[in-house]
């Protein structure tokens, strides 16, 4: 997984913050670093994957939420995706102290 490659792709394809892409990117790069999509569904996870279910997300979702909604459904198909979601961002109120 090409972090860069993944991080222009996202933001050609969705209006986001440098910080949702950058944490979108982590996560998407440690998931296909331990393997488990392709174990789960047989093909190495790739960008144009990762965009393309991205943008089928309800319509009006922040790429946090789109990411958010695609790894909860692979953790209801296959489970174990939940540790990959993004569970706080940067402009999180609760993140300030």
């Amino acid at each position: 997984m090409n972090a860069t490659h993944l991080d222009d792709a996202l933001r050609e394809a969705f209006d986001s913050s440098a910080a949702d892409r950058r944490v979108v990117v982590r996560q998407a790069t440690d998931l296909a670093a331990v393997g488990k999509p392709e174990a789960d569904r047989g093909v190495a996870l790739s960008v144009d994957e990762i965009v393309d279910n991205l943008e089928d997300a309800p319509d009006g979702a922040d790429l946090v939420d789109r990411w958010n909604w695609w790894l909860g459904a692979l953790d209801l198909a296959y489970g174990g995706y939940q540790q990959f979601t993004v569970q706080a961002r940067a402009d999180d109120p609760e993140l300030d102290t």
